[in-house]
């Protein structure tokens, strides 16, 4: 890298990247050796790479769309498959809670971008795709995340016999675990995604800083929002969970 100057990003070229992955198949090769079964996450390492790909292509041009339509397009197609692959977790099926994760990723996740979007930033124009898109993205990440933890414990849970209200704080607590653990790392043991992209561009480390700090909050709320509302609209379905395990 040339560190005389500071206001360009690095350019990774294709077989540096290769070394990236060195690695990860030494994981995978452990994780094979110790459970003969490394296929589900070859399967996602190979769905990372070729989506990663081809977004690279089209947020070219997402990011030239002149069009509200097509960001709020953008965004349900972001909303819905978070929502699926949010429950890929439980024992149940999924078309059953689906409409619960949904609704959850909506309200909870799509409150938050509103207010980050619109209050925070104040975009203009409000559907500013170089911002709203990469922010939506790690909102309905952390929402989609959350989810995903909070049904496979309070299926646990229910299972064990919990009563309904025991598990769902249980399951909630168990969901925000990453994003809290984050809260107490970041700045001391990591510097985000965000924060260390900024700072490679040239941003200053003190606006980096402030960008990040909105990050956290709104992937925190997100996550916290959406993990609580899906809970409350599967009380109605805890019974059959129950029963499910007996």
């Amino acid at each position: 890298m040339n560190t005389t100057e500071n206001t360009a990003v690095h350019q990774i070229a294709p077989l540096d990247l290769a070394l990236a992955a060195l690695p990860v198949l030494v994981v995978i090769v452990i994780l094979h050796l110790w459970s003969r079964d490394a296929r589900e996450t070859l399967y996602g390492f190979a769905r990372m790479l070729l989506q990663l790909t081809l977004i690279g292509y089209v947020l070219v041009y997402i990011f030239e769309a002149k069009h509200a339509a097509v960001i709020i397009a953008v965004l349900a197609v972001m909303m819905l498959v978070a929502s699926w692959i949010a429950l890929r977790t439980t024992r149940l099926p999924r078309r059953t809670l689906y409409p619960l994760a949904l609704a959850a990723v909506l309200v909870g996740g799509g409150s938050v971008l509103l207010l980050i979007t619109q209050g925070v930033l104040s975009l203009s124009p409000w559907y500013a795709p170089r911002y709203i898109i990469p922010l939506a993205g790690m909102i309905f990440a952390a929402s989609m995340n959350s989810i995903s933890l909070a049904a496979e414990r309070f299926e646990a849970e229910a299972m064990r016999g919990e009563p309904y209200a025991r598990a769902r704080s249980i399951a909630l607590k168990a969901a925000l675990i990453p994003l809290t653990n984050s809260l107490f790392a970041v700045g001391l043991v990591s510097l985000p995604g965000m924060m260390t992209g900024q700072i490679l561009s040239g941003v200053s480390p003190m606006i980096a800083a402030r960008y990040q700090i909105m990050v956290m909050c709104m992937m925190f709320a997100a996550a916290g929002l959406a993990a609580s509302l899906f809970l409350l609209l599967v009380k109605p379905r805890f019974d059959d969970i129950k029963k499910a395990g007996e």
